[in-house]
């Protein structure tokens, strides 16, 4: 039987109470079923991420493979659906499935990410940029569609100027709700991974790059770009040039991916404005309060105040 890692264990109880703690108790024995079901034998130590404990193992053909198991949530039950689509096109390839244990048996990769073996953000974003385009196909039918989230957004936003104190003008907060009115309604059924950054992009043998932890949706290919942007929010508050840095990166992500830049920038400047009313009220994972909160608020409210001014010029290098 496994020994589930403390800070997982400790992670998931915080944040799922005794729901958490009776996944936990039963996922020793979840383990050891499926590794007998798949014929598979561990080959290493236990990884996790933020809702997932990651086995290393073996098949039968003594191919090299990962189990998956995550923890039963909404927001995990579509990810077999995206790996499924792809097929190993710019993902990791799915070898089997449980959707009833959210489980499942996946192509191994390196757990070296692409924010952590490359430096230069124009790598970074060229390499997202070129997967975006490549996961871009017709999503399944019965995928969750983010135009039918429109209502909710707008909802959002207007509930969220109106309780939050903020520093974002009118303008700022006009510009995001345009993009709801003009794109969140009307989105093509486009596979979205819906949560592509540099940590989900990680090292293989079989390509260079390969997405892992896809939440699944159907909408428009911006919404990653956008995602993506805000997740590189720790590098720009490092550029001596936040304005010259956001565009750099929308640009060059622009142009591996094939989207239209100023799309991509209405979507991001989107995302900055929803970021910055989720810190006021809930505050961030690396930070629920104090000074670092604030620096990072006030960074999502500068950001969308930048992104809602046109770029002088675009052009990637």
């Amino acid at each position: 039987m496994i020994e589930v890692p403390d800070v997982f264990a400790r992670t998931t109880v915080a944040r799922e109470g005794e729901p958490g703690e009776r996944w936990l108790s039963e996922l020793p024995v979840i383990v050891a079923e499926l590794l007998e079901r798949w014929a598979c034998v561990q080959d290493g130590g236990l990884t996790h991420g933020g809702v997932g404990l990651v086995v290393p193992v073996v098949r039968r053909d003594q191919r090299p493979a990962v189990l998956k198991v995550s923890f039963p949530h909404p927001g995990n039950v579509h990810e077999p659906d995206a790996f499924a689509a792809w097929a190993g096109n710019g993902a990791v390839l799915l070898y089997e499935r449980d959707d009833a244990r959210y489980a499942m048996l996946l192509e191994r990769a390196d757990p070296s990410s692409l924010g952590e073996t490359e430096t230069d953000e124009d790598v970074i974003a060229s390499v997202a940029g070129e997967l975006s385009r490549r996961l871009a196909v017709p999503a399944p039918a019965h995928l969750p569609r983010l135009a039918e989230r429109a209502g909710e957004w707008r909802d959002e936003l207007d509930r969220d100027a109106r309780e939050l104190a903020h520093g974002m003008p009118d303008r700022v907060l006009d510009f995001a709700r345009a993009t709801v009115r003009d794109l969140g309604r009307d989105q093509p059924d486009t596979l979205v991974h819906g949560d592509l950054h540099a940590r989900n992009i990680l090292r293989a043998e079989r390509e260079p790059w390969l997405a892992v932890d896809p939440k699944g949706y159907a909408g428009d290919q911006g919404y990653d770009g956008a995602n993506f942007l805000k997740t590189r929010a720790f590098s720009l508050l490092a550029a001596p040039d936040l304005r010259a840095a956001a565009f750099r990166i929308l640009d060059v992500f622009a142009e591996s991916a094939g989207l239209d830049r100023d799309r991509l920038r209405h979507w991001a400047q989107l995302h900055a404005v929803q970021a910055a009313f989720w810190a006021r009220r809930h505050g961030f994972r690396v930070a629920r309060g104090g000074p670092e909160l604030d620096r990072l608020t006030a960074f999502a409210e500068e950001l969308a105040e930048i992104l809602a001014r046109r770029p002088s010029s675009t052009r990637a290098r």
